[in-house]
């Protein structure tokens, strides 16, 4: 095998790579991108055995090959090649190596046999459809903040993806929960998804697929099975397994009688819980909220460090209220809204609360109050 390809185009092809890679690894090929050249395009594949990732990008191929090669090592070295350069792989099987010229530099890499890459299997897909990169960026990107790390509830370790009712007919709808917060945002439904079966996307799955959806106007394909979830742009391909495991019913723990409202303006008011925030060392400090007509103080008080105190001017005309919440959590939700506004939805201290942005109903926030 013989290429030439654009420094740009390799960089962003590999860094995909090794990125799915994992860092510790007791098989060998698995730290290992395979490198296959046909025709004028050349194709990068990466894979962890639950994710694979191929991408492809133009190439001058003089002649057609494969071969694998360290992912993270061609990463490092064409991350360090000048601007512009001219990047030449040249893979020799029986030697075992792989050269990698660029101007005056020259790398020889140890590669493996192209054979012992494992090539994920394909699937029957019982739905395809084709969605907005701006849609999907929306639906993961407001949600994966409240996906739980804890391992031993592993169905809570991503984004529940699923077709279901909405106020105005069926939507696609992403959910996130931690048992803390949750996270629920609808999507308008894209045809040919009515028949998906719904899905629990992993958190490293998630991750990855920020990358593709860069471009808020390119069309995505995604293919969704029982086991497995792909989306496709023309040039990359994002195949993972989902999570085998039954997500809880999320519907129970979105309260439906808080009718204490308070209007405030997002970005104030995440400045406002930064602010107090910043007095305590530790991360779970609980922010207090005490509301009353037309003002919010939030206040924070650590023994060890000291307190904190902002007055907001906010609209609230319903009966006096003090609720404590995870600064954290707070910052989280309140980062989240795109509007000016965010509209919390209150019952009392010990009741969950509702966060919505603005009059928009299709992003809906839970948090769990604390004890202050």
């Amino acid at each position: 095998m013989k290429i030439s390809i654009e420094r740009a185009a390799l960089l962003k092809a590999v860094s995909q790579a090794q990125s799915v890679v994992e860092r510790r690894n007791t098989i060998p090929i698995l730290a290992n991108v395979l490198i296959e050249a046909e025709g004028d395009s050349v194709s990068f594949r990466a894979t962890d055995l639950d994710i694979e990732v191929v991408d492809r990008a133009p190439a001058q191929v003089e002649r057609a090959g494969a071969s694998t090669v360290s992912a993270v090592m061609l990463h490092e070295i064409v991350r360090k090649l000048p601007d512009g350069a001219l990047v030449t792989l040249t893979a020799d099987a029986d030697a075992g190596r792989m050269n990698v010229e660029a101007g005056r530099s020259s790398f020889h890499l140890a590669t493996l046999p192209k054979e012992d890459f494992p090539v994920m299997a394909t699937s029957d897909y019982a739905a395809n459809f084709a969605a907005k990169a701006g849609v999907l960026k929306r639906l993961f990107e407001k949600s994966r903040f409240a996906i739980s790390t804890e391992e031993t509830r592993y169905y809570l370790n991503g984004v529940y993806l699923h077709v279901t009712a909405g106020e105005d007919g069926q939507v696609l709808r992403a959910v996130a929960t931690d048992g803390h917060r949750l996270a629920r945002i609808d999507a308008p439904l894209p045809d040919g998804a009515e028949g998906m079966p719904g899905v629990i996307v992993p958190r490293k799955t998630v991750g990855e697929l920020r990358k593709l959806l860069d471009e808020d106007d390119v069309q995505i394909n995604v293919s969704v099975s029982e086991t497995k979830v792909r989306f496709a742009t023309p040039t990359i391909t994002l195949t993972s397994k989902v999570i085998d495991g039954t997500f809880p019913d999320y519907t129970r723990v979105i309260p439906v009688g808080n009718t204490k409202r308070l209007e405030v303006d997002a970005s104030e008011f995440a400045k406002a819980v930064d602010r107090v925030a910043t007095v305590s060392s530790e991360r779970s400090r609980a922010v207090k909220l005490a509301l009353e007509a037309d003002k919010l103080v939030l206040s924070v008080n650590a023994p060890d460090a000291g307190a904190a105190e902002e007055e907001l001017v906010v609209a609230y005309s319903d009966e006096r209220l003090e609720i404590g919440f995870n600064a954290k959590y707070l910052l989280e939700i309140a980062n989240q809204v795109d509007r000016e506004n965010a509209v919390f939805l209150f019952n009392s201290s010990g009741d969950p609360t509702l966060m919505r942005e603005g009059n928009d109903a299709s992003a809906v926030y839970v948090v769990m109050p604390m004890r202050v």
